[in-house]
């Protein structure tokens, strides 16, 4: 072989007496035993030559819209590439998926309450794939891709974000001391939701669906009764994230912060239904990042202010708050427990304090009910059954209201209502222009309240009607 001349030191070598010496002493010619190593060595890296040459494909694609974005998720069988621009005149988004096929129709994807029109897709070169995706308006997209946990593969995940929705809305902060008659406001937070199916129960029973469906009939008793208002933390199946949920809470001014959840163990006797509070260690860990970041201190809790208070003023009041909050979940946690207990097993009877994330709210008292063992089949087929979930959420609503009122906050409803006097009442005369509303307004109470305090049946009033007027 050439590639073993050494002029230098050898001289030339020439092929035929060099494999004639191997072979005089029975050994293989040398020429031989290179060419083979080499062909072994072709032969066993070609598979996994082709191996990487093969394309990813997309398995699926779901579209998820929500109040904060519209999430398009693509299901992959490996990690991509990708590049993501817009175009205009149509506006169109465009996502370049390096060496990827596409295993699917867009068809039946449904699209409505999203900025998209239209999905659609083609090949770009030989191995690469481009998805278009036609917009009804202007979009900031968002793109980056996920790793493989639990159930879920590769993922190829795209957020769109529309005028309105990029930008952060306004919170009007009000006097609550000037508030006369306030109703009490309760935040009420349905766990998981989107790709986050949290626990899964036997027959693929998603507690994202379950605890969605006890939070809706909760919000509606609290709508329904007078002096409570409900404020969804989600609405539909998509993803808030856990400190969004509190800042939800927050901007509602809420009284009150109510996570549902469905636990799961990994042996499927367990059961029963528990509360959480959140833990001091929590709570304390949670107080020194409040004071550390500048928006949080700027916030209102407990109706003062900490952007203007020096460190130690602004961690002693800061504590106080957190230890009046902490006290109350305590308490209401355990008036829930008495009223869920006729209705599911119980797994704890004491609230249970942990150091969960989605209760990390200092100036808003907060409870994590677990509403059952998704993963104990008895406890499972309970939490499907509609019947089951209304007699949960009534539970918890007669747990709240039975604390609150007895502890009402003051300024609300429910404090005027547990004075038991009802001589503070003023009265006024219906004039030609009035309504209902307007009434309520001037007088700073809600159409509701003087719905209950006169009887009404409706927002209807006449000429010269005489109406009560509720004053706290």
């Amino acid at each position: 072989m050439r590639g073993l001349d050494t002029a230098a030191n050898m001289g030339r070598l020439r092929r035929q007496p060099l494999c004639r010496w191997h072979r005089l002493r029975g050994l293989p010619c040398l020429q031989s035993v290179v060419l083979a190593t080499v062909l072994c060595a072709v032969l066993s890296i070609a598979p996994a030559s082709q191996a990487l040459a093969s394309p990813v494909t997309i398995d699926s694609v779901r579209v998820r819209p929500s109040p904060e974005r519209t999430r398009i998720v693509f299901d992959l069988s490996a990690p991509v590439e990708h590049k993501v621009f817009t175009l205009t005149n149509p506006r169109r988004l465009v996502i370049d998926i390096d060496d990827a096929s596409l295993n699917l129709a867009f068809d039946d994807l449904d699209l409505q309450g999203t900025p998209i029109s239209a999905i659609r897709a083609a090949k770009r070169g030989d191995n690469d794939l481009r998805v278009v995706l036609d917009l009804r308006g202007q979009v900031k997209p968002r793109s980056f891709v996920l790793r493989p946990i639990l159930q879920y593969g590769d993922r190829l995940v795209a957020d769109l974000y529309t005028a309105d929705q990029q930008v952060a809305p306004i919170v009007q902060k009000t006097d609550r001391v000037a508030r006369q008659m306030r109703e009490v406001v309760i935040a009420v937070d349905a766990g998981h939701g989107g790709d986050d199916p949290g626990a899964i129960g036997p027959g693929k029973l998603y507690e994202k669906d379950v605890v969605l469906a006890i939070a809706a009939k909760l919000a509606r008793m609290f709508n329904a009764e007078p002096g409570f208002k409900a404020a969804m933390t989600r609405e539909g199946d998509y993803v808030v994230a856990l400190r969004k949920r509190t800042d939800i809470a927050r901007q509602a001014e809420a009284d009150l912060f109510l996570s549902i959840h469905a636990d799961a163990f990994k042996t499927s006797q367990a059961r029963g239904a528990s509360v959480y509070a959140i833990s001091q260690k929590g709570a304390t860990s949670e107080a020194a990042r409040w004071l550390a970041e500048k928006e949080n201190r700027a916030d209102l809790i407990g109706g003062v202010g900490l952007d203007d208070k020096d460190d130690l003023l602004a961690g002693v009041l800061l504590d106080l708050t957190m230890t009046h909050s902490l006290a109350a979940s305590l308490d209401m946690g355990q008036s829930i427990l008495k009223y869920i207990k006729p209705v599911n097993h119980l797994h704890k009877k004491q609230v249970e304090q942990a150091a969960f994330l989605v209760l990390k709210s200092p100036d808003i008292p907060s409870l994590l009910v677990e509403t059952g063992f998704i993963s104990n089949p008895a406890e499972a087929a309970k939490l499907r059954t509609r019947s089951h979930q209304e007699r949960m959420a009534r539970a918890i609503f007669s747990g709240v209201k039975s604390y609150l009122s007895a502890h009402p906050p003051v300024g609300s409803f429910l404090a005027w209502k547990g004075q038991g006097d009802r001589k503070a009442m003023a009265t006024y005369t219906i004039v030609r222009g009035d309504t209902l509303s307007g009434i309520a307004s001037r007088h700073r109470v809600t159409a509701k309240q003087l719905k209950v305090f006169n009887g009404l049946l409706s927002d209807r009033i006449k000429i010269g009607q005489l109406l009560k007027i509720p004053t706290s």
